[in-house]
């Protein structure tokens, strides 16, 4: 094993912690998986090859390893059954009797310009932090990792409906968060 290589490895750590933290919400998880995912990627330096950027190399890896920190935690205790969701009577009063928004977000000049900065990545990861665990969870698990909902659905033994509504609870509540902490300053 290269010493150059390992660097690498160990430099995309922070990075890694972050990306595991939003999936897992505990911090020990998250180290695990981390930590796994280093000890595969510097076992397996041979197979990378530099064929793709480092980071999206090791993010794969460590993909892999958060469904299987999600399956294990899965097995060893049950999901929290009586989490509050959220009322759906809430994001009834987000629409007028057209369907309609009723408050329109505050113009937008570059919308992707905007999603490198930093500031609203921090917004973001803010507003996905106050989410119930499992919403967070099955909307990064969809959005943010690729997964479908077959696999998703697969994964936390939830029906598709279910995770149709998860989604849908997250991305309403993601839209006003967004609207209040990032798009109104």
């Amino acid at each position: 094993m290269t010493t150059d290589f390992r660097s690498q490895v160990e430099a995309e750590r922070p990075y890694l912690l972050r990306f595991a933290l939003l999936q897992l919400r505990n911090r020990e998880q998250a180290e695990d998986a981390v930590q796994d995912a280093l000890v595969a990627a510097l076992a397996g330096e041979a197979s990378f090859g530099a064929r793709s950027n480092l980071r999206t190399w090791l993010t794969g890896i460590l993909k892999h390893k958060i469904v299987d920190s999600i399956r294990r935690s899965g097995r060893e205790r049950p999901l929290e059954s009586a989490e509050r969701e959220g009322e759906p009577e809430e994001f009834d009063t987000a629409f007028d009797e057209r369907g309609h928004w009723r408050e329109g977000l505050a113009a937008w000049q570059e919308p992707y310009g905007a999603l490198h900065e930093k500031q609203f990545v921090a917004a973001l990861e803010s507003c996905l932090a106050a989410l119930p665990a499992r919403t967070a969870r099955v909307f990064l698990m969809r959005e943010h990792m690729g997964m479908d909902t077959d696999e998703i659905c697969k994964e936390l033994d939830l029906t598709p409906t279910h995770c149709w509504v998860l989604l849908y609870r997250a991305r309403m509540a993601l839209r006003r968060c967004l609207a209040q902490n990032w798009f109104a300053k």
